[in-house]
């Protein structure tokens, strides 16, 4: 009689099949990976024997990751700076770049006390924190769509409060 792959190799057992099924409809390989990665980590951290069907809440998982990722990237346009333009790059020259920075900083810091407490811990959570939408609702207490208002609400906020900073 053959044991299931759970009892057989442990949780890693499904590493090979989530990151195999989920890198065909992913972006990349290294997306696929990494949320594979973080699901399997966040199992562990938590009370595995709970779950009744590993394999279905792993794949849940993984495909929630990457739905959060693709969510973030949409929301964001971030390019890496290895592919920015010598006139774009955001390292100043000038004797005013230190100067100008710090002004930025502080301006930031004002517009992020001007949030609203929940917006503002969502932000926090999720860019400083790096916690997806869906840990920040549980630990917030909230839902997940309510969770993505605050991010768009966010950004917008500062984006529109931090304009007079950008180059011109």
């Amino acid at each position: 009689m053959s044991r299931s792959p759970v009892s057989r190799k442990g949780w890693l057992s499904h590493y090979g099949e989530l990151v195999g099924t989920w890198v065909r409809r992913a972006d990349s390989r290294a997306d696929a990976e990494d949320a594979t990665h973080d699901t399997i980590v966040k199992v562990l951290e938590h009370d595995a024997a709970a779950l009744v069907n590993p394999g279905a809440y792993l794949h849940r998982s993984v495909r929630n990751r990457l739905i959060d990722k693709h969510r973030q990237a949409r929301l964001l346009d971030v390019v890496p700076l290895h592919e920015l333009g010598e006139d774009e790059h955001p390292l100043l020259g000038d004797p005013d770049a230190h100067v100008r920075t710090t002004e930025l900083v502080c301006s930031l810091k004002d517009a992020l006390q001007e949030l609203p407490l929940k917006c503002r811990q969502v932000f926090l959570l999720h860019k400083l924190e790096g916690y997806s939408q869906q840990e920040i609702a549980q630990q917030l207490g909230i839902s997940v769509n309510m969770v993505e208002k605050y991010m768009i609400r966010a950004a917008r906020y500062l984006r529109e409060r931090l304009q007079n900073h950008a180059p011109h």
